[in-house]
């Protein structure tokens, strides 16, 4: 017998939607909401994308000023689903 797993990223945008929308969502935040926003506006994985920010950090640059950056420019998901 087979059975058929799918796996779905949380938070993501259906199918057949034309447009995405960029949003820090509600639940499944641990800091702003800033990777779990881009990650499901990408299509990515949230744990990956965190990775990537915590290691983005680990070398020189502007990281943590873009991330609170991002955390201003980027409104709550009830702000975004509202207009």
């Amino acid at each position: 017998m087979t059975t058929s797993t799918s796996t779905q990223i949380p938070y993501a945008q259906p199918a057949g939607t034309a447009r995405r929308s960029l949003f820090r969502p509600n639940r499944g935040r641990i800091l702003g909401g800033v990777c779990a926003g881009l990650a499901d506006y990408l299509g990515w994985s949230r744990g990956l994308v965190r990775i990537l920010t915590v290691a983005s950090v680990l070398i020189p640059g502007p990281q943590v000023l873009a991330y609170v950056v991002l955390w201003i420019l980027m409104p709550d998901e009830d702000k975004a689903l509202r207009g």
